[in-house]
């Protein structure tokens, strides 16, 4: 299985704290900058996946909205909102028997479950805005024994990518 884990864009600072998950928070869109983020990983991502990836994503509107310019029809998951935990990530996604999938999200859920499936201990990873992590599962052989391994192939920040 692979899973690219994909930090929602740039999107608008209310300017007033507002609870995460709450309406306000929830119907946040991007930021011109943020747009572009989103397009410039999602055309990344277009020219170097060789395979499909399914793509689902947060309730959130920034989520949508990042993870449509990827795709038309992101599936919106709403264990993915802004206050989730890795458990439920990992559960929505069926990890590691799903099939190769982009998940669309935010902090600190995205550092959350990109430790925890590396290094076995769930913790505050940070990870920038539009910034995808892809790590994939694999059975390795050893010593006669096939031993569960997780792969990372890939963090790329979108101030890396032309």
């Amino acid at each position: 299985m692979n899973l690219i884990l994909w930090r929602h864009a740039e999107a608008i600072d209310l300017g007033t704290p507002v609870t995460p998950g709450c309406k306000r928070d929830m119907e946040r869109k991007l930021t011109d900058r943020g747009m572009q983020q989103a397009s410039t990983t999602a055309y990344w991502l277009q020219q170097n996946l060789k395979r499909d990836f399914k793509v689902i994503c947060s309730p959130a509107d920034r989520a949508i909205q990042t993870a449509k310019a990827f795709c038309n029809k992101p599936e919106i998951i709403q264990d993915l909102c802004p206050l989730a935990d890795a458990s439920h990530v990992l559960g929505a996604i069926n990890w590691p028997q799903g099939n190769d999938v982009i998940v669309v999200g935010h902090q600190p859920w995205i550092g959350r479950v990109a430790s925890l499936l590396l290094s076995g201990q769930e913790q505050d990873w940070s990870v920038k805005k539009s910034a995808i992590w892809w790590l994939s599962h694999r059975l390795r052989k050893q010593e006669n024994q096939e031993k569960a391994q997780t792969v990372l192939r890939l963090v790329l920040p979108p101030d890396l990518i032309d």
